[in-house]
């Protein structure tokens, strides 16, 4: 049996003098931590656990009025903590998400020069912390080969990253469909989705899949659609969240069964989530009843579209 020896026992071997400069060298390391990040930037790291528990009450809010007027307070405290730790790549994520949620939640459907506005500062704050993975180009403005080439030296620990970038960059197209040269980039944000697939086909709630649902399922076969292939996203991010994610069955009558023009689908999928149980799914309460707010408008467009 090894038996631990105190300080005060190995003073007599040279241990004293080792543990001293042990205990030098690891007071040498904090000092020359704490000077290079300010109190600010200290107090900003230190509280990010606060943020995630934050993001989780968030989630599970059941009064969307409560949600919608709470939400502009909390981005506009991110960008306070973003002012104080600009390269704070976790920051820029929570903002990214926050701008996202906010803007698809509560603005987009109102007013979509707005959200498309939102979406920008979704896109800008994602983009920081992308660029910290080591991505060294513009999703905007680069060709497919050298975005394609990018995206492959970025592991898992870039997925969030990658995620949120391609989610806020396609959103903003989507709400500047008029502006060919903003259509352009969609395939921007297609190529840094491909990537999440590829790493992480369940992150945030299978994203990924849903967002391919969308991109294949919005358009006819003629510009780049593909029904087959929209099917089969839509079905993987259900089984992801096991039927409980309403947001899955909102999008795909919304995109898939409109640009089929099946009406019975688009009316059938959307009448189930108006009538899903309010408990569905604690975890993403808020959602599931923004699902419902969005399955009424969808709805009430139906005589229109079809």
């Amino acid at each position: 049996m090894t038996q631990r020896i105190s300080p005060e026992q190995s003073k007599g071997t040279g241990g004293g003098t080792c543990f001293f400069l042990l205990n030098l060298a690891t007071q040498i390391v904090v000092v020359s931590l704490l000077a290079a990040c300010s109190m600010g930037q200290m107090v900003v790291r230190g509280s990010q656990s606060i943020m995630d528990s934050g993001i989780d009450a968030m989630n599970q809010e059941t009064d969307p009025e409560l949600a919608r007027e709470a939400s502009p307070a909390n981005l506009k405290m991110l960008e306070g903590l973003i002012l104080e730790d600009p390269a704070n790549a976790t920051l820029r994520l929570y903002a990214a998400q926050g701008f996202h949620g906010y803007a698809f939640g509560f603005v987009e459907q109102d007013d979509p020069q707005r959200a498309a506005g939102l979406y920008r500062r979704c896109y800008e704050h994602a983009l920081v912390a992308l660029k910290k993975t080591g991505f060294s180009v513009d999703p905007e403005t680069a060709d497919v080969t050298s975005l394609e080439a990018a995206v492959q030296d970025v592991d898992t620990n870039g997925v969030p990253a990658l995620f949120w970038t391609a989610s806020c960059l396609a959103k903003r197209v989507d709400m500047n469909r008029n502006d060919p040269a903003s259509l352009s980039q969609l395939s921007s944000a297609a190529i840094l989705m491909r990537r999440v697939l590829e790493l992480d086909e369940t992150y945030f709630h299978g994203g990924a899949q849903m967002f391919f649902g969308v991109y294949y399922g919005g358009r006819s076969p003629m510009f780049g659609g593909n029904f087959e292939l929209a099917e089969e996203h839509f079905q993987r991010a259900n089984d992801i969240n096991e039927g409980k994610l309403l947001t899955v069955v909102v999008l795909y009558a919304e995109f898939l069964a409109r640009q089929r023009f099946d009406r019975e689908g688009f009316h059938n999928r959307l009448t189930r989530v108006i009538e899903a149980p309010d408990d569905l799914y604690p975890e993403m309460a808020l959602a599931n009843i923004l699902d419902k707010q969005r399955a009424e408008y969808l709805l009430s467009m139906e005589d229109d579209w079809f």
